[in-house]
């Protein structure tokens, strides 16, 4: 979140972290679009690999749908989402988002520590980041109400956690995409190096949300301390 009422105090913080955001997206575009150019030799859709990688994993009762939303594994509704690019693609990009959103899948069923956490405290994240912004301008523009801002500060700092601990679900993921590729023989060595491409280029852009979310609790702190 970046509230540019903010002023201009503390902006250094934020610097680094915007050109780290606008590289990562300029990033993973590319290689996406690069690699949805490469047909996977085995000719299998972004559908037809998630629906094996859960079959092979005990999950047939997980569905997987095309989606406008984005690809994203739902744990509430326990079913896998793909973009039509993905659910009908038979590209690696496709093959390794496919995977990727699988491993959701699998570390859910798996309850992975990471995943269980990020996933219980959503509707408090949810809750704290939307009221973060309006306690801070409250403690900016109310008189004597400085400890508005302070509790303002506490709330964003629930975003910043989410952040962090997104880090290893995602990574955690593609690393099991890649594993699971392998175990249902989907991939051969050349797709393998192209998959990991993918998947690194998306893991920069949580990374970059990460250092993004950090740095605006810098700031915010700094413009505290200068109140």
């Amino acid at each position: 979140m970046f509230y540019p009422y903010y002023g201009f105090g503390g902006i250094v913080f934020l610097l680094p972290a915007i050109a780290l955001a606008l590289y990562a997206q300029f990033h993973v575009k590319s290689v996406f679009n690069k690699y949805l150019k490469v047909p996977n030799e085995s000719g299998k859709t972004g559908e037809q690999t998630a629906r094996e990688i859960l079959d092979a994993n005990g999950l047939r009762q997980i569905p997987v749908y095309e989606t406008q939303a984005g690809d994203h594994y739902h744990p509430k509704k326990q079913a896998l989402y793909l973009s039509s690019s993905v659910y009908r693609g038979r590209s690696v990009t496709s093959m390794g988002v496919a995977a990727h959103e699988a491993g959701h899948a699998i570390q859910h069923a798996r309850q992975y520590v990471p995943i269980v956490v990020r996933n219980a405290i959503v509707p408090v994240v949810n809750f704290a980041s939307s009221a973060s912004m309006w306690l801070i301008l409250a403690g900016l523009f109310i008189r004597g109400a400085g400890f508005l801002f302070d509790l303002g500060i506490i709330f964003f700092s629930a975003a910043v956690l989410f952040q962090i601990i997104t880090l290893p679900v995602e990574l955690n993921a593609s690393h099991r995409a890649v594993e699971q590729l392998y175990a249902v023989m989907a991939v051969n060595a050349e797709e393998e190096r192209g998959v990991r491409k993918v998947l690194r280029a998306a893991a920069m852009t949580y990374v970059a949300a990460a250092a993004v979310a950090a740095a605006q609790l810098l700031r915010l702190v700094f413009l505290r301390r200068r109140r």
